[in-house]
């Protein structure tokens, strides 16, 4: 997608001016947000689109880049329009300078109304945002947060394309279990850190379902990213705050939706989680994601998130429902790009033996002998990823969870 901004940086910085001039000097804050607020719902519907147009131009930036995140205002920034290329963070001057007033501004001005009371209630709020520029639109996670007073975004490109599912690499057993022709009900982790490309992932194991399935698929995200088309199956996207309260609403008002897969962008409290292995034993596929960086630290997650009195049900029953867990990272690539690496868990008899007798330290052993099932540890995927020469030592070595291991397995290794 091209875009082409209709006004001149002149034309723009007059507009910031005369809206900066009416802000009051003494006001900071919540205080001095609502009277911007206040100023933009006073201004004319033209210049509104041209601030927003302003803002659409350093997103299309993003595309030309390659750039993952951009992020702007607060006094973090110093004025500058940052873009994250391929894990690096780095500020583009040519795009001009911005004070504080001015990004606030350009900031506040594609809130919502029902944003703006979350952002001031909570200092921050969550939403999706797109550009439509004839038939092609662009999808951006966004999150607004206060920052010394003034307001600072993050955007995140969603890409228009889906990843095809050859390119992740699974072993044909796991294919299997992340297919519902072959499994029909239970529970699929998706893990990593910010930034590890897990909702690309979750996104791709979707889209594979959806062209091969005929089946019914809910998904519950905050915000809404990636929007599927029907294909094969029905897809039905349901955005936290705006068509639903809560993930454990959406999961459970799911249930009167007769679905097929049920998918949550995050689980994070321990209502949620209980929510979430009683629908999965319920008979129902569920797909989420957890901010953990290996397979045995996500299942410790899950119990560590539950109250003592009922981690021993829940252990019974995440034993009993799940499927796999998947733990990735994005990894500097030896081209300046990014490679996947990842950890696979499947759950065994004897993973699920080791989960209910809360021998969790028994699991990492048990990914690492059973590669011929498509089980396999991070660090065996960083090897492997350094015997092909896509990656580094240095990166595989940092990226590793067990330093030790990894160490133990390229002993013999010249690069």
């Amino acid at each position: 997608m091209t875009y082409t901004p209709q006004e001149s940086e002149t034309d723009i910085k007059a507009i910031l001016d005369k809206i900066v001039g009416q802000i009051p000097k003494v006001v900071f804050g919540k205080e001095r947000q609502g009277y911007i607020g206040r100023i933009l719902d006073a201004q004319s519907e033209d210049i509104r689109n041209i601030l927003k147009r302003q803002l659409d131009t350093f997103l299309m930036q993003m595309e030309q880049k390659e750039a993952s995140d951009i992020d702007l205002g607060g006094a973090g920034c110093k004025e500058y329009i940052w873009f994250r290329v391929y894990g690096i963070k780095k500020p583009e001057p040519r795009l001009g300078a911005f004070n504080l007033d001015e990004t606030d501004i350009l900031i506040f001005n594609i809130l919502s109304k029902e944003d703006r009371e979350f952002l001031f209630k909570n200092r921050f709020v969550d939403f999706s945002y797109t550009i439509r520029d004839q038939d092609e639109r662009t999808r951006f996670r966004a999150t607004v947060y206060f920052e010394l007073n003034h307001l600072g975004l993050n955007m995140r490109r969603i890409s228009n394309a889906i990843r095809p599912f050859k390119n992740l690499g699974f072993h044909d057993e796991v294919t299997k279990l992340l297919s519902l022709k072959y499994i029909k009900h239970g529970l699929v982790l998706i893990t990593g850190v910010t930034g590890s490309g897990k909702s690309t992932t979750l996104d791709t194991i979707i889209d594979a379902n959806n062209r091969t399935t005929n089946a019914h698929i809910v998904i519950i995200a905050n915000p809404v990213e990636y929007v599927h088309d029907s294909k094969r199956s029905v897809v039905r996207h349901r955005e936290i705050g705006r068509d639903v309260l809560t993930f454990k609403d959406g999961t459970i008002q799911s249930l009167r939706q007769d679905p097929d897969i049920i998918v949550l962008g995050e689980v994070r409290d321990p209502e949620t989680i209980a929510t979430v292995l009683e629908v999965a034993d319920s008979g129902h596929k569920i797909f989420t994601t957890l901010h953990t960086s290996s397979a045995t630290e996500s299942i410790d997650r899950i119990l560590g998130e539950t109250p003592p009195a009922e981690q021993t049900r829940i252990r019974e029953r995440l034993a009993d429902v799940l499927i796999c867990v998947i733990s990735q990272k994005l990894v500097p690539s030896l081209d300046n790009r990014l490679v996947l690496a990842k950890e696979v868990l499947i759950a065994t008899p004897a993973v699920r033996t080791a989960i209910r007798n809360n021998h969790t330290d028994e699991i990492y052993q048990l990914i690492y002998q059973s590669n011929h099932i498509g089980m396999i540890t991070m660090e065996q995927d960083l090897v492997n990823l350094l015997r092909q020469e896509k990656i580094s030592y240095q990166d595989a070595y940092s990226n590793a969870n067990n330093k030790k291991r990894f160490e133990d397995l390229v002993k013999y290794y010249k690069p």
